[in-house]
């Protein structure tokens, strides 16, 4: 299906979600509307940006290592340091690519592994108790494909609603650290879809999680889950069960993740356990009241559930770095969009005053990032910012500010990054 057919079935799939959140037909697996909104102020009472990252504590939610160099943890999470991908090729290596987890890392076996199909979209309805099973080696039986593609957190940048903007958020205060790309290997979600019997009345599609529930506000909202239109769900989507070459780590989804290419990480569910299969629209938690804007440049009761990812640069180089006067420099950074590839990347070294057009390192391609540099030679001592701003395929270009939503998901900006010219 063209890119241009893709976003046409996302938007009507945005707007009918949102008319039935407006109208009160939500429900997330029981859970109502109004008690949704009593847990999303609990939570937002719980996760306002704190002044300093929380200390790690003894024991880890997350398996690898994380030094202290190349991450920081933010609770159950850990971002990537900028500075630590400086000459790391266009893929991430898995040791430093960041983690996103509302629980604990679970230790899956692979052997004992099953994928559950549910769910009256399916020929024959199978119930939840009585689904149909792939196993781990069905799988890997299947025809593979591979694709580059990021994962991004739906709130990386979100400091910066606060730091630029002087705007209160609510959420981990990831500043642009929340991303990395991969070359998984896996295959079609439509393939599996097919085989477990797909029905023509099936339109949406449930991943779940095998993490522990998450509680909020003191309530269970269960397993980690978020429905995909079938649209999206036939396209491009993935059942991972490899990254860069190796078998899953265990912090990224071992055995087997969904992999969501350009839309918010939420969708690319990990250690994925079932799926359901639905003739009528899923809701749950984390399409309702998780995962949507609110705030004066959206509807009252919020926006439609976030899908696509927005536009952003990043510079490979640490937060407050120190500049040699009068040395050559190569300044080099990542640009990336959920509405298409890079197509043109544009840098200010004295704040936005002046600008010059970065060097491109790769062609622009969707659903992952596009490297850039830029020859710099400084000669003026004292603190400077830089600043990157990037365009897409798509002709969206990145704004000088972000428009604001209490969650703080989204951040578009071009982000200042301060340095000091020594």
């Amino acid at each position: 299906m063209p890119a241009a057919g893709n976003a046409a079935h996302e938007t009507a799939y945005d707007n009918r979600r949102l008319r039935q959140w407006l109208a009160g037909e939500a429900r997330a697996d029981g859970v109502t509307r109004r008690r949704l909104l009593t847990l999303l102020a609990a939570t937002a009472a719980a996760t306002a940006l704190p002044a300093t990252a929380p200390a790690r504590a003894a024991d880890s939610p997350i398996v690898k290592p994380l030094p202290p160099d190349w991450f920081i943890q933010r609770g159950t999470n850990a971002e990537t340091r900028w500075e630590a991908l400086h000459g790391t090729g266009h893929h991430t290596p898995n040791e430093l690519f960041f983690v996103r987890n509302h629980t604990a890392t679970p230790v899956l076996d692979a052997a004992d592994w099953r994928l559950k199909l549910w769910g009256d979209g399916l020929r024959g309805r199978p119930a939840e108790d009585k689904p149909v099973e792939f196993g781990y080696d069905d799988l890997r039986a299947l025809p593979a494909v591979t694709r580059t593609a990021y994962v991004e957190c739906a709130g990386n940048g979100r400091s910066h609603y606060t730091t630029q903007q002087g705007e209160s958020v609510t959420g981990t205060a990831w500043t642009l650290g929340a991303i990395g790309v991969a070359r998984w290997r896996g295959v079609r979600l439509a393939d599996v879809l097919r085989r477990a019997g797909l029905s023509p009345r099936a339109v949406d599609v449930q991943p779940r999680g095998l993490d522990a529930e998450y509680v909020s506000g003191g309530e269970s909202l269960g397993r980690v889950r978020r429905p995909l239109p079938l649209s999206k769900a036939l396209d491009d989507v993935l059942l991972a069960y490899e990254m860069n070459g190796e078998p899953l780590p265990y912090d990224h989804g071992y055995p087997v993740r969904v992999l969501v290419p350009s839309w918010i990480g939420i969708a690319s569910i990990k250690w994925v356990g079932d799926l359901q299969v639905s003739a009528q629209p899923l809701y749950s938690p984390w399409n309702t009241t998780l995962y949507r804007l609110f705030g004066p440049a959206h509807p009252e009761e919020g926006s439609a559930p976030l899908t696509r990812q927005t536009i952003k640069s990043a510079f490979e180089l640490a937060n407050g770095a120190t500049i040699p006067v009068g040395e050559n420099q190569v300044l080099r950074g990542r640009s990336w969009s959920g509405a298409g590839g890079v197509a043109r990347v544009d840098v200010s070294t004295d704040g936005g005053a002046s600008w010059r057009r970065a060097r491109l390192h790769d062609r622009p391609r969707p659903g992952t990032w596009t490297r850039w540099s830029l020859p710099w030679t400084p000669v003026t001592p004292g603190a400077t910012q830089l600043l990157a701003r990037a365009t897409d395929t798509a002709g969206r270009t990145q704004p000088d500010s972000a428009a604001f939503n209490a969650q703080g998901y989204l951040f578009d900006a071009v982000v200042r990054h301060p340095v000091t010219v020594a």
